[in-house]
């Protein structure tokens, strides 16, 4: 498999990997974590490990808690072009940003240029999370309109909405299943020119909807395609991480909706000051 090139982002390296963790840098704040697919060993000795300045301590398969180096916040900011960020230590080790989106990013604000007369397009982020694709979309002149299921969440993602200094109006939040809004979308005839998704593996919805990959993706991804724009350089991007599934699977049920081009790879992020990157999914782009 193919993978897609990773942007420098001053905000954040991947330090180090191995062991089944990874030592990261945010904003300066550095974070030792678990990652399954950190097989290998570590370039790094346990002294540069244990400086971490927070250490998530796994207690069961729902999660855990971070042990901190030194007694401070939970909770700082970093910027990621003209774009502010909240992180958040959460029990589940995230930390409400992934920077292994970023060549996403980057390729939506791409994809805007080959719009042609499109002044302002509509992007549909499903399953959207804290807003990064979201915000560095709308600040890049898309409309955009943001779903997710959990309300602490939505309400992360339009905080780091306000430190962004975007205007109120900018991005249109909604609290929903994602499957039960694609669909009345749909209904609605509302045609989008970019389309991204995320999905988990499970999930619930706010009134209790569940969501499960290999039942519902399929009737989610027919009705991405009828909101998809006709014009010419609209796009869908499906991306996920740790569901057992090929890339090939997600390709057939595309194929079976009339999405036959597109293009695949992992999401990888590269250690710093090595060769060695480490995979962090996998994606799909359709573009007409």
């Amino acid at each position: 498999m193919s993978a897609f090139s990773h942007p420098t982002l001053d905000a954040y390296q991947l330090l180090d990997s191995g062991n089944g963790e990874k030592l990261e840098c945010f904003g300066g704040v550095t974070l030792r974590r678990p990652d399954p697919q950190a097989l290998w060993r570590p370039r790094l000795d346990a002294h540069n490990w244990g400086a971490a300045d927070y250490s998530f301590i796994r207690e069961s398969d729902r999660g855990g808690r971070w042990e901190p180096a030194f007694k401070g916040s939970n909770d700082w900011v970093v910027n990621i072009k003209n774009a502010a960020f909240k992180i958040s230590l959460t029990p589940f080790k995230h930390v409400g940003l992934f920077p292994e989106q970023a060549t996403n990013w980057d390729w939506v604000a791409t994809q805007k240029k080959k719009l042609g007369d499109v002044t302002k397009p509509q992007l549909l982020n499903l399953f959207a999370y804290t807003g990064a694709a979201s915000i560095l979309a709308a600040q890049d002149g898309w409309r955009v309109t943001h779903v997710d299921a959990s309300r602490p969440m939505l309400d992360w993602a339009s905080h780091n909405a306000n430190l962004s200094n975007l205007d109120s109006n900018a991005i249109r939040w909604v609290l929903d299943d994602c499957l039960k809004f694609a669909k009345r979308e749909m209904r609605r005839g509302k045609k989008y020119e970019g389309i991204l998704l995320d999905p988990p593996h499970y999930g619930r919805g706010p009134k209790g909807e569940k969501w499960q990959l290999e039942l519902h993706i399929a009737p989610l991804l027919e009705a991405c395609c009828h909101l998809l724009s006709k014009n010419k350089g609209s796009f869908l991007v499906l991306s996920t991480y740790a569901v057992n599934y090929s890339v090939q699977a997600f390709k057939n049920v595309l194929k079976d909706f009339g999405l036959n081009q597109v293009s695949s790879g992992e999401l990888l992020l590269p250690e710093h000051n090595s060769s060695r990157v480490l995979p962090c999914g996998t994606c799909i782009r359709f573009e007409r």
